[in-house]
């Protein structure tokens, strides 16, 4: 077996260059990384890739990572994303060192924002909003100053003291850093540090009612828990020098913050807020939509954490924008699903065959191998009688030559069993056909075969008498076109109509169901032989289970895109 792209010597990339070099020259003893989601949302693909940065650096080089929630905007935050993150994270393979949230340090995020304005470096404005985009001019032209800019450090600590107790409504007032109007960084135009949200939050309730901006409260949470290496993706670039700027002027522990490129990838949505709009207009069923990019989506669908971890190690950390094909997280899951599922026969559209001279009343238990890529996966029995279902796409009346499934007068093998022949076929008045009759060779038994006959191809099946009906629901990429930033028109006109097509009864042999007792977190994945990679979905019940494809047996969407 070769080894895996996380296993396999690979130069390192400029993070790890970076925090070699720091710890080399002696800037830092150990390392503390941080992982800061806004619970505004689920975590989608491309946080995976910051979780598996931040975490996996930690861990490398000795260090830890903190989980904090940036919940600094309780109009958007809930209880339920903060959970649903914890609850992805750990599933992925990660433990944090410290579960920690930026209202915790609203405090003394508040005492900095005074500091700050004593020293002549914030003040309280009056502006609009509209005023205050006015003011800031373009990337070609100067901003303007604000007319309350002059106000003096004590009628400002005056001001901001009021807004905090609650004298002023939302919007009438907020802070700003007083930096430079003319600064060529937009982020330096006296950026908004606080602004006034009467509004329940989720961990503090009711106690504040001005809040700080993600800008202001970034660095300082990061000073404050001392972290050596922020890692943002790159839009925050032009944030840097604002970061920098803060924690220079409070003169506080010194965080760095370092960018890399954020996931992007192919017929994929990664925005939070289409997503939401996805989620709440009806066009998914939730943010776990097995359909939906979201770590939840993901795992619901079957995907395992190891072929996210390898799919991100893969892909690598780069200082450039590029776009992945999503391909190569489906080949991530088919590699590691081909080494650990669980193989099972499942007849999607079943028509009947009957063996014409197996005798009448017998069942025989036939063995299976369970998985053929494990050594110790061992074989179960499967049930054969003399009625099986088969796979109407597997019989053709009139078939041409290379054809290698059944026809009348041709051979087949059904797997783990017998060669059969052919003989007839019923079919209806519309010519659909109804019923397949065939005769077995006894002494063709998978294992024992001295029948001396060459069969081409090998069918699956399950015995009409043992058969379980279960509901399969096949997905496809959501979306119709390969990068969405570039398509035209809104992105919900690319929506794929097919990306869900349900078979409400496959007939599946009757070993699937005794798989099925586990526990969510061991829930066994299935290969459904001949047609994908399958997992148990959350609808499922012991009377009707329910099975997400997860993947294909092979990438089929650039053969149907060539067409």
């Amino acid at each position: 077996m070769s080894e895996s792209a996380s296993e396999v010597r690979t130069p390192k990339n400029f993070l790890e260059e970076i925090i070699e070099r720091d710890l080399a020259d002696g800037r830092h003893e150990s390392i503390l990384t941080r992982f800061p989601p806004e619970p505004n949302g689920y975590l989608h693909i491309g946080h995976a890739k910051s979780i598996t940065v931040n975490f996996g650096l930690a861990k490398k080089y000795g260090g830890a990572t903190n989980l904090r929630f940036d919940d600094t905007n309780p109009v958007t935050e809930s209880v339920e994303y903060v959970e649903s993150i914890k609850r992805d994270v750990k599933w992925l393979g990660y433990e944090w060192q410290q579960e920690l949230y930026a209202s915790d340090y609203f405090e003394q995020l508040f005492e900095f924002a005074l500091q700050l304005i004593r020293a002549g470096l914030a003040y309280v404005d009056d502006s609009t909003s509209e005023e205050i985009a006015a003011q800031k001019g373009t990337p070609t032209q100067p901003g303007t100053d604000s007319p309350y800019r002059s106000r003096t450090p004590e009628e400002n600590e005056d001001l901001f003291r009021r807004m905090r107790a609650g004298e002023f409504p939302d919007g009438a007032r907020i802070l700003r850093a007083k930096i430079d109007m003319a600064s060529p960084n937009m982020h330096l135009r006296d950026p908004v540090l606080y602004r006034i949200k009467h509004a329940h939050h989720h961990r503090t309730g009711d106690s504040w009612c001005i809040y700080p901006t993600y800008d202001f409260a970034h660095g300082q949470s990061d000073s404050i828990e001392k972290i050596t290496h922020s890692i943002c993706t790159l839009e925050f670039v032009p944030h840097r020098p604002l970061y920098e700027w803060l924690i220079e002027k409070l003169g506080i522990f010194p965080s760095k913050q370092f960018e890399f490129a954020r996931l992007n990838m192919t017929y994929t949505i990664m925005s939070k807020r289409k997503l939401m709009q996805l989620v709440n207009e009806g066009h998914v069923t939730g943010w776990d939509d097995p359909r939906m990019p979201t770590i939840s989506g993901l795992r619901r669908r079957g995907y395992t954490p190891e072929a996210i971890r390898e799919f991100c190690a893969r892909i690598s950390v780069a200082k450039r924008d590029n776009l992945i094909d999503v391909s190569l997280l489906e080949f991530c899951a088919r590699e590691h699903l081909n080494r650990t599922g669980l193989r099972r026969m499942v007849v999607f559209d079943p028509v009947k065959l009957v063996i014409t001279n197996w005798p009448q009343g017998k069942t025989e238990l036939l063995e299976s191998e369970n998985n053929p890529e494990d050594t110790e996966g061992g074989d179960r029995q499967v049930p054969f009688s003399g009625t099986l279902w088969i796979e109407q796409e597997d019989f053709m009346a009139d078939a041409p030559r290379k054809f290698f499934r059944l026809s009348p007068g041709r051979s087949v093998r059904l797997k783990s069993a017998y060669i059969i022949t052919c003989e007839d076929y019923v079919a209806d008045e519309n010519g659909t056909v109804t019923e397949i009759r065939c005769t077995y060779h006894p002494d063709s038994r998978s294992g024992s075969d001295t029948s001396g006959i060459k069969a081409k191809g090998t069918l699956h099946w399950v015995s009409a008498e043992h058969a379980v009906p279960v509901e399969v629901r096949n997905y496809d990429r959501l979306f119709l076109v390969e990068d969405l930033a570039t398509a035209e028109g809104d992105f919900l006109d690319h929506v794929n109509p097919d990306s869900l097509i349900t078979i409400p009864q496959a007939m599946a042999e009757p070993g699937l169901l005794d798989d099925l007792a586990a526990p969510e977190a061991n829930r066994p994945h299935f290969q459904f032989m001949r047609k994908g990679y399958y997992f148990e979905d959350d609808d499922s019940t012991p009377e009707k289970p329910v099975f997400n494809q997860t993947v294909g047996l092979r990438d089929t969407w650039a053969k149907v895109n060539k067409k």
